[in-house]
């Protein structure tokens, strides 16, 4: 079932089908991108009524890049329908065709180091 997501792409029928099912079973997906300055992390569930909430949480985590003052993490969250997202998949192409479902989430997200646009 690892990569059935692909095949689920063809249709907003089965996509749609393939992120209730999946969001039943694992109720959230969390992923995180950090390097020495930078992170952010962000979590994706799905609503029955607003489709996909996308919550972003990013900072900078270099004191030399504030001169010294603690950084304040920034938070936002994104509402996004099942079809909206498909369409945005569709869009981009991937390098890897091992990508997992975490993996899109994170290319989407703009943390694609791993994918060509």
């Amino acid at each position: 079932m690892s990569n059935s997501w692909k095949a689920s792409l063809k249709s907003k029928e089965l996509f749609e089908e393939y992120l209730t099912n999946y969001f039943s079973e694992h109720k959230e997906l969390k992923g995180s991108y950090d390097t020495r300055s930078y992170y952010e992390y962000y979590t994706v569930r799905l609503d029955s009524r607003d489709g996909l909430i996308i919550t972003f949480t990013s900072g900078i985590t270099n004191p030399n890049i504030t001169n010294g003052a603690a950084s304040i993490p920034y938070k936002s969250t994104e509402k996004m329908s099942i079809e909206e997202f498909r369409q945005l998949v569709l869009h981009k192409r991937f390098a890897d065709m091992h990508a997992s479902l975490a993996d899109v989430f994170n290319s989407v997200a703009g943390n694609d180091d791993n994918f060509q646009k």
